[in-house]
Order: C-alpha cells, then sequence, then structure tokens
C-alpha cells in the first residue's frame, strides 16, 4: 500500500509544478518563450531523471502480490 501512495504524490506533485509554470506564464511572470526554450534544450534530462527514479524503485513482486492479503 505504501508504494501506491508514493506514486500519487509523485503524480500530485508533478500536476502542481505544471499548473505553476502554466499559472505562471498567463499571469506574465514567466515568458512562454523561455520556458519553451528551456524544454527544447533539457526534455532529454527529463527522460533520463524518470527511467532512473524508475529504475531505484522496489520490484514488485514477492510477498506484496499474494492473492488474499
Amino acid at each position: 500500500m505504501r508504494h501506491r501512495r508514493r506514486h500519487s504524490r509523485f503524480g500530485a506533485l508533478v500536476l502542481i509544478v505544471v499548473g505553476v509554470v502554466f499559472l505562471l506564464i498567463n499571469l506574465g511572470i514567466a515568458p512562454a518563450a523561455q520556458i519553451r526554450a528551456l524544454l527544447a534544450q533539457w526534455w532529454p534530462l527529463v527522460l533520463i531523471v524518470v527511467g532512473v527514479w524508475l529504475l531505484a524503485q522496489p520490484r514488485r513482486g514477492g510477498e506484496d502480490e499474494t492473492p488474499g492479503t
């Protein structure tokens, strides 16, 4: 059960960050062109970080998936 909570928190944090970025763009605080340039340059790093994070997670299996528990 603890594993699911960690995923939901991660997803929630991602949604909050994306929402804050869009809000800052809409309010004119963060220029959209600079954010697009940053994303265009650094998107591979995002994929690498997510991949490393997934590899670092404990594997599913063993006792956790025993039916009836």
